[in-house]
Formats: structure tokens, sequence, C-alpha cells
């Protein structure tokens, strides 16, 4: 499979108080097209920065990370925002959306901003219903962010990450704000989504949801520990059994 994301030497220092905080240390890692890798690890071990500056969200201090081929180190602040919107897709523990836009505006905001396709806003909007109606929400897309649940809320996060067609997804915690149901849901629909060859990077502490991935990464003290192969042959009781297991050995 072709390597989507690549990431070599990479370090992100923070100075905090004149004192230096070294968040990321010497990472390396690759993620290969169609792929669903979670990283896991101690709070504070890095897990966000790293899923921040290897998508170009922070600015990395030292190393490479190559994004289809690209150094994104090299670009330029429009480049990156360009790159973000066009080719990336975030879903976040917060599900920030637009209080004064419908679900369904908030969906396709993104499709509007971007110059990917020329398509009318008739033709980007049907887009955005259709993702809807893949998701169970297609009901609640001329409601107020303020009157859809939380689990609602966050497939259409996944609507809005998927709008702009993206050759990979980075999602923060994604069910973190979630009750156990809603989650459930959530991990349904971003398996669904790799399933059908779309590539995920995702943080999390919860091993139910990692035991959804095709990977788990183990990062502690800003350093990736070991990695661990998930096979969804398996039931998915055995793999949250085997995952459980190696996060014990890792010191989880």
């Amino acid at each position: 499979m072709e390597t989507i994301l690549e990431v070599k030497d990479l370090c992100k220092t923070y100075i905090v108080n004149k004192h230096q905080n070294n968040v990321l240390r010497n990472v390396d890692f690759s993620i290969a097209e169609g792929e669903m890798v979670a990283v896991m690890g101690p709070s504070g071990s890095g897990k966000s920065t790293l899923l921040y500056t290897v998508s170009g969200m922070d600015r990395m201090t030292a190393g490479t990370v190559a994004f289809c081929g690209r150094d994104i180190s090299k670009l330029g602040e429009d480049e990156l925002a360009k790159l973000r919107l066009d080719d990336m897709g975030f879903i976040f523990q917060q599900m920030y959306m637009l209080k004064n836009l419908t679900v369904l505006d908030n969906v396709i905001l993104p499709a509007c901003k971007s110059d990917k396709t020329k398509e009318t806003r008739a033709e980007i909007t049907r887009r955005g219903r259709e993702l809807m109606k893949k998701l169970g929400i297609e009901d609640t897309a001329d409601n107020d962010i303020n009157e859809v649940s939380g689990g609602q809320l966050q497939r259409a996060c996944i609507c809005r990450s998927m709008i702009n067609d993206p050759k990979m997804i980075f999602a923060d915690e994604p069910t973190g704000a979630l009750n156990r149901t809603s989650s459930e849901e959530v991990m349904e629909e971003l398996a669904k989504l790799n399933d059908s060859g779309t590539t995920i990077m995702l943080v999390t502490h919860d091993a139910k949801v990692a035991a959804k991935c095709t990977r788990v990464l183990f990062i502690v003290d800003g350093n990736i520990k070991g990695e661990y192969n998930i096979n969804k042959a398996d039931t998915l009781r055995d793999r949250e059994r085997g995952l459980n297991n190696w996060l014990m050995e890792m010191g989880w």
C-alpha cells in the first residue's frame, strides 16, 4: 500500500518560563493508505501534540513530516491552510460548530470555502445531505446545533470532515465527550469509513475505541515505545482482550 504519512525524527519543543519542554522527541512512524491508526498513551505523553503537528495544525521544531509526498515543514501558512482544507479532515472531542448556522450549513462550510472543485452551492448541498443520510442524521439537517444530541452532532462533524473528500482524517478523542452508546455509534461510522478506504489517525484513551483500528501506537514522554497490529478478522472481544494485554505489558 502507498504511504500517505511518513514521519521522521519529529521533535516538538515549547519554551515555558524560559524552560525547554520537549513534548515530542525524535518520533518515527508511517501510515499507509487505508489504515486506521490509534495513538494511545498516558496523560501528558504527547498524543494530541503529535496529531496536531503531523497534520500541520502546529509547527514542528525539527524533523520531517511527508504528507502524500509533500514535506509540510516547507509549506507556508497559506499552503498549509489549503492542504488542511482540501486534503485533510478533522474531528475533535469538542464539536466545534458555528451556532448561527444549521447542522447542514456547518457540514458543507469547508466545501463552500474550497476551490478544489467547481461545484455549485446546490451540488455541494446535495452532497452534504447524502453524507448526512449515510450517517443516519439527514433529519437534523435544518436544525440548529443546540437542537441535536451529542452523538448526532459528532456524526455531523464526521460528515463535515468528509465533505472535501480528504485523503486522510485526523481525530482527537472523537468519542471523549460522548456516552458509551453514542461513542459506539460514532466509532461504527468511523470504522465504516475506514472499510471504504478512508485513512484515519485518531488519538484515544479508550481501548474499546482503539480495538476498532488496524494498528495502535503507544507513546510515552514524547517517544513511541511500541506498536500493536490488530487483526480485524478477529471478533471485537478478542481484539479488545489482546489489546488490553499488550497495553498492560507496555505499562498502561
